[in-house]
């Protein structure tokens, strides 16, 4: 019998899980939806909720407790400005998860789409102008990539080009080995004279 044992361990230790657990509070918190897995998601509606109801005492205790939890100056100001006011009347169910029919590439884990709710809407299919193009693609959706490698591809150009360059520096080598051998030396001739 499993008394008194809650939540999900995710294969890692407390410390790292506690640290995994504040990092999805936090950026549901600042970016109202992400995309993670529905273990993830239902572990990070417990501590956004928590976080949410907390922040709806409005006194100097909670914000304290609040920074405590999140370590995010950025968080506990939206926490105590607008999510309070959007979620007065409401007594809990602040996010909601929405089920993706996609699974990640690496692993087929199942996916979902965790937000607020009562929030603006923010629409992932909206098409943005070359003049309006923010630099990430979480600032343009408000969602993170599905994508892990995306940014790395960004940075780092993809994997093709680098093969190209690897490959010119080698047959600039080869050619320049083959350009300074040196011919075989002429044998002596030992011959009577």
């Amino acid at each position: 019998m499993n008394h008194n044992v809650s939540g999900r361990k995710f294969g890692r230790n407390t410390s790292h899980r506690n640290a995994m657990l504040k990092n999805l509070g936090n950026n549901l918190i600042k970016q109202e939806q992400i995309v993670t897995t529905i273990q993830k998601a239902k572990e990070a509606r417990r501590v956004t909720e928590k976080l949410i109801t907390l922040a709806k005492r409005d006194t100097l205790n909670a914000r304290r407790l609040c920074f405590d939890r999140t370590r995010d100056q950025e968080v506990v100001a939206k926490l105590f400005t607008d999510l309070v006011k959007r979620y007065e009347k409401r007594n809990g169910g602040y996010t909601r998860i929405v089920k993706i029919s996609e699974t990640r590439w690496g692993d087929a884990a199942k996916m979902c789409l965790i937000e607020l709710v009562d929030g603006p809407k923010l629409d992932r299919k909206k098409k943005v102008k070359a003049s309006d193009k923010p630099e990430s693609d979480t600032e343009a959706t408000g969602v993170q990539a599905t994508d892990p490698f995306s940014k790395m591809r960004k940075v780092f150009g993809g994997g093709k080009k680098t093969a190209k360059k690897d490959a010119a520096p080698k047959a600039e080598k080869a050619n320049k080995a083959a350009t300074t051998k040196k011919a075989p030396a002429a044998k002596k001739k030992t011959g009577d004279k």
